[in-house]
């Protein structure tokens, strides 16, 4: 993979092991994070060297120049922000005073299209804007590592895949509201193939949004995601909502990507 050999996942969960054990099967040396002890066991199973952080309370004894001497890191840390909570950005500093001065040939942060408005139209990785505090934070949260050498942000649409079945969100629910909006999704073995594309470019953009070429609105997808289960289809009412579509080309134009599922509908099936 290029000049890479060693890589550093912070953040080994439902996309970060996948992409951890893929880079494995590449032959790459590869160090990833679990908060807690018990889960590294899998890790070590997958040829993973394995270290446990928190980044709530770091654990001074753990030596960590270890874990950060790698050619590349990817940081994958979701921000729980719908959820309420609300550490994220210290988190991030702490990750970041940890990572030191060292030199990586690549980072790459994932973030997420949360960024963008609903503008009713098209968005480009130029759109973003800090309309609310959760926007707010996560442009904070890139802009902590923006300005690395040879950083990348990667911005993921909703995330499809292995125990994400979309059927499921709206499955049962009645008088449904934005069956006009559109749906911006990406399957994870296209988040998987665009990190690894972007380890092997000796440049690349900045900021570079995933998402499926096709934006089916919310009453045509969830439905048919929700039959595809056999599950109850939802109900929508008439009461619009204001849209976005996700541009996701940018990537494709600059480096080669090409996208394994262009069709939200055509993910059902590989979930």
């Amino acid at each position: 993979m290029s000049s890479i050999s060693s890589i550093t996942i912070i953040g080994c969960g439902w996309f970060g092991l996948p992409l951890a054990t893929k880079l494995v099967s590449l032959g790459l040396n590869v160090k990833a994070t679990k908060r807690k002890l018990d889960d590294l066991v899998l890790l070590r199973e997958a040829g993973i060297e394995a270290f446990p952080l928190d980044l709530e309370h770091i654990d001074d004894t753990i030596d960590y120049l270890s874990l950060f001497d790698s050619d590349a890191i990817v940081i994958n840390l979701p921000p729980g922000l719908r959820r309420g909570e609300s550490h994220h950005i210290d988190h991030l500093t702490s990750l970041r005073k940890l990572m030191g001065t060292h030199d990586y040939k690549r980072v790459i942060f994932i973030s997420t299209t949360g960024v963008y408005p609903s503008l009713d139209r098209p968005v480009t990785e130029q759109d973003a804007q800090a309309v609310d505090n959760i926007s707010a934070t996560l442009l904070q949260a890139e802009g902590l590592f923006a300005q690395l050498p040879n950083s990348c942000i990667v911005r993921f649409s909703g995330l499809v895949g292995p125990k994400r079945h979309p059927g499921r969100f709206f499955a049962g629910k009645t008088d449904v509201s934005g069956a006009n909006v559109a749906v911006n999704l990406v399957h994870l073995d296209d988040c998987i193939r665009a990190v690894c594309l972007l380890l092997t470019r000796p440049h690349c953009q900045p900021i570079y949004n995933l998402a499926a070429k096709e934006h089916p609105t919310r009453g045509e997808f969830y439905v048919a995601a929700a039959e595809h289960l056999g599950l109850t289809a939802p109900v929508f009412n008439q009461q619009g909502q204001p849209s976005k579509i996700i541009d996701g080309q940018l990537i494709c134009a600059d480096v080669g990507f090409r996208y394994l599922y262009s069709d939200p509908l055509k993910m059902l099936n590989a979930c």
